[in-house]
């Protein structure tokens, strides 16, 4: 399940930058997007945009602004979702996600990291299936 963390930062008290920490931590595949080239825990930030494939979520670190250029190229992507963290809520973008049928959630990547929730239910294993 692959990850682009958009708008990742080397600054090390963003939680963008925390968060591609805690996505390596937790074995997730990681990928990065940011203003200014380098690494977190071993993942490449690129600068310019690149046309991955098999991304699964888009987590965004960008504020609604800043997020308008990059509405066409993350639907390109066809993630199955985007994950809205705190600061980057953008009601026009949640239509028009809609409207090519992607999940979008506001939620904190981080917190769901830490309780387990990360993970869509359905690739979750469960325990008694």
């Amino acid at each position: 399940m692959k990850t682009l963390v958009l708008g990742a930062s080397l600054k090390t008290h963003r939680f963008s930058h925390k968060a591609v920490q805690k996505l390596v931590a937790y074995q997730h595949e990681v990928v990065a997007y940011g203003l200014k080239e380098g690494e977190i825990s071993g993942v490449q930030i690129d600068t310019e945009l690149k046309q991955y494939s098999d991304i699964h979520t888009v987590t965004l670190y960008l504020n609604a602004t800043r997020q308008q250029a990059f509405y066409d190229y993350i639907i390109s992507l066809q993630p199955k979702r985007v994950i809205f963290n705190p600061g980057t809520e953008n009601p026009e973008f949640y239509k028009l996600l809609e409207q090519n049928t992607i999940e979008h959630e506001v939620a904190c990547t981080l917190v769901l990291l830490a309780s387990n929730q990360y993970e869509p239910k359905e690739s979750k294993q469960t325990i008694n299936g």
